[in-house]
């Protein structure tokens, strides 16, 4: 499985392409950050971000997409920020029909370093040595790329499953037609 997982933002976007499968060794095939500059005007850091992750889509060619889950913080502008880098890289994926996973960043640091509350040191140390790097991934954005990938490949058999069941368990249960509904007298006491 080949994973593409972008760490959104609108000054430095994080990429990283592992592919492997969950219980074998993982190989990074790329890593770097689509920058843009913070006084630039809103929609052209948008284009900028999306003529990156297209060129690494082109390059990479990935089966699946894995983008942070944008979660609630105190500074509403980061959050924006956040939020719109993020549907940039799920609509470039979904323009070319590459499935689009999200995960939240507390569900990306247990994944790989077995705590959600780990720090930004603790993910790229985990990264460094399970993709076997010589430094961590610089800046911390294209760790945190790295991270969301391994998460997706070793998460992605798991949620597959559960899904299958539960459309299973979906076909399996008989429906129920639905009836007119019986009026209900009032019985007095």
């Amino acid at each position: 499985m080949r994973v593409l997982g972008v760490d959104p933002g609108l000054t430095r976007c994080g990429i990283g392409v592992v592919e492997g499968v969950a219980g074998r060794p993982l190989t990074m095939l790329g890593v770097g950050v689509v920058r843009t500059p913070a006084d630039a005007e809103l929609g052209h850091r948008l284009v900028a971000i999306e003529r990156g992750i297209e060129e690494w889509l082109d390059e990479h060619r990935p089966e699946f997409v894995a983008v942070e889950r944008v979660f609630s913080q105190h500074n509403v502008r980061t959050v924006m920020g956040t939020a719109q880098a993020s549907a940039v890289a799920m609509l470039c994926a979904s323009r070319r029909g590459i499935p689009v996973a999200l995960h939240t960043p507390s569900e990306v640091k247990a994944a790989v370093t077995g705590s959600g509350r780990a720090d930004k040191a603790q993910v790229g140390a985990m990264v460094t040595r399970l993709l076997r790097l010589d430094a961590p991934p610089k800046p911390a954005d294209a760790a945190d790329a790295l991270a969301l990938a391994i998460c997706h490949i070793w998460r992605a058999p798991a949620v597959n499953r559960l899904q299958q069941a539960h459309a299973a368990a979906a076909a399996r249960t008989p429906r129920v037609p639905r009836t007119a509904a019986v009026p209900v007298r009032k019985v007095p006491r």
